[in-house]
């Protein structure tokens, strides 16, 4: 198994996730950073009221977040040469943009919101399974779905199987709302580098994926 698949990086990526939705949301004027639905909701809304400033602070996390996802999967087939392995540099990449934001003033919100998308866009694309099943560490609802069809699927067969997979998506929904929890307070402290708290998670699973025997199997993945 994967150590990108682990339950405890996922947990760690769920609570950065949560912690940068807050951090845009709270701190950056109600936008959301991975929420890209709710972005398109209210760019849509703003349009039509012809309130074009208010949809472009909306437009632009959305084309971030699609760039993210976009860069992650040129990472993936480009950087996979190096001893690091692809999800790595795309870590790397993350930690740099939250790290550029915590730096940057109220002045430059939109800019900020944009960095955050676009690592919000990279680290969904960059780890999307934990023990073979589908998940997100930057939004909830498909981990919500999956989690209630799993109850479900208890209810009906007593299955130990469906016992865990509640277990896996309860798990990402609580360190989800606990990172948001988190950096809601630190922001009250700290302000701007309250998202330095995402890239200390972010680190932590740099380097749990180094970890030998992930490599090994990272080898014989990219020679598949």
């Amino acid at each position: 198994m994967q150590m990108s698949e682990s339950m405890r990086a996922g947990l760690l990526l769920a609570l950065a996730g949560g912690a940068m939705d807050a951090h845009s949301y709270l701190f950056r004027g109600n936008v959301f950073s991975n929420a890209q639905t709710g972005n398109v909701l209210l760019f849509g809304v703003h349009a039509a009221q012809g309130e074009f400033s208010l949809a472009l602070a909306h437009l632009w996390p959305i084309l971030a977040f699609v760039t993210g996802i976009f860069l992650a999967d040129h990472i993936r087939h480009r950087w996979s040469f190096s001893r690091l392995h692809w999800r790595q540099w795309a870590l790397t990449v993350e930690i740099v943009l939250l790290f550029i934001v915590s730096n940057m003033s109220n002045a430059w919100d939109s800019l900020a919101n944009a960095l955050l998308s676009l690592a919000c866009g990279i680290q969904v694309e960059s780890f999307r399974s934990i023990h073979g099943r589908s998940v997100a560490t930057t939004m909830l609802i498909g981990n919500l779905r999956s989690f209630t069809a799993a109850l479900e699927t208890f209810f009906r067969e007593r299955s130990q199987d469906a016992l865990r997979h509640m277990g896996l998506y309860s798990g990402l929904i609580i360190s989800f709302v606990l990172g948001a929890i988190i950096e809601s307070r630190l922001i009250d402290r700290l302000g701007a580098p309250s998202i330095l708290f995402c890239v200390i998670l972010l680190g932590i699973v740099f380097r749990l994926l180094s970890d030998k025997r992930e490599q090994e199997t990272f080898a014989e993945e990219n020679r598949k």
